[in-house]
């Protein structure tokens, strides 16, 4: 692992000895993995070698002790113009304040001039959402695992909302026998994030789901208490539904990205793609912000420009032609 502190690089051997000790330091010490390391490692040497056409000349301890916020970012940019991405600069910037951290616990360096360096906004990831079929067969068997007909019951009742409803898990597992509606389970009153209330409806086929469960359980469920319910009566753990999540991927084929958020994802996903507003699936979602439903929701380019033409006066206007003479 250590082997990789012997490639050549462009630094005096001053800097060589202890960019060595550095990696020694990460492996054995802090037992850093190994395909960290060996990112850092390669992240250092690029830098090494900018620094050596930056300053002129092979870079020494003390060139790194008088680091300045402009020469990182002038690496940044000549990294961004390589093609590096948001991700690997953030992890390169990472991988040069250790090394000079290193140092500074030497009293060989100082890390002021990396302070005031951040690291390039990361991009926002997205849940990949599950295609419809699948959604609705994680649904229909997420009951068909358990041992127990109740549990069995408890569990399609909670992906069924997870992507009938559109909520998140732990929207799921805090709802109360009070928070579910009479007349047939058509409403939901669901606490979300920030602590604000909103009606979400119900699917037939989701309060079904729901009313089957509260029938099947076996425990007295309080109004004020949590709904869903374990095996010995206290409430249910999201780390219990990620698991039974994961089964259910084993068992019906699906990719690892198919977990309990996702389908919160499919749901606002496949919304907009049968026709919904964003306005209405942001209000559904809980989203306090119109920008977070879009990115959320991963709108695409032909479906703007579907909702575009459909949508605005002249779309269907066809262009005049030029007058003849």
């Amino acid at each position: 692992m250590v082997a990789s502190a012997d490639i050549l690089i462009n630094c005096a051997d001053d800097l060589a000895i202890e960019r060595k000790q550095w990696l020694a330091h990460l492996a054995l010490e802090r037992r850093v993995a190994e395909k960290t390391v060996e990112a850092y490692e390669r992240d250092l040497r690029q830098f090494l070698t900018f620094l050596t056409i930056h300053i002129g000349h092979p870079p020494r301890v003390r060139d790194i002790a008088d680091l300045r916020p402009a020469d990182m970012r002038g690496f940044l940019a000549e990294r961004r113009r390589a093609g590096a991405g948001a991700r690997t600069l953030g992890r390169g910037l990472a991988g040069i304040k250790s090394f000079v951290r290193f140092l500074e616990k030497k009293g060989l360096a100082h890390s002021g001039g990396l302070a005031a360096t951040r690291a390039p906004r990361q991009p926002k990831t997205l849940p990949k959402p599950v295609a419809a079929k699948e959604a609705i067969r994680l649904a229909s068997a997420s009951g068909q695992l358990a041992d127990e007909p109740w549990i069995a019951a408890r569990d399609a009742a909670i992906f069924s909302l997870l992507y009938g409803c559109g909520l998140r898990i732990g929207e799921a597992l805090a709802l109360t026998p009070k928070a579910v509606e009479h007349g047939g389970v058509q409403t939901l009153r669901v606490n979300g994030k920030g602590n604000k209330t909103r009606l979400v409806p119900v699917l037939a086929a989701v309060g079904e789901a729901v009313t089957d469960y509260i029938r099947l359980c076996p425990f007295h469920l309080e109004d004020d208490a949590q709904l869903f319910r374990g095996a010995r009566g206290g409430p249910v753990q999201p780390a219990i539904i990620q698991r039974t999540m994961a089964r259910l991927r084993g068992a019906l084929g699906l990719p690892e990205t198919a977990t309990p958020h996702a389908l919160r994802h499919s749901f606002a996903t496949h919304l907009l793609a049968g026709g919904g507003d964003l306005r209405t699936i942001q209000e559904l979602l809980g989203h306090a912000s119109l920008s977070t439903t879009q990115i959320y929701t991963a709108v695409d380019t032909s479906r703007l420009l579907e909702s575009y033409r459909q949508a605005h006066p002249r779309a269907g206007v066809k262009p005049a032609g030029r007058d003849s003479r």
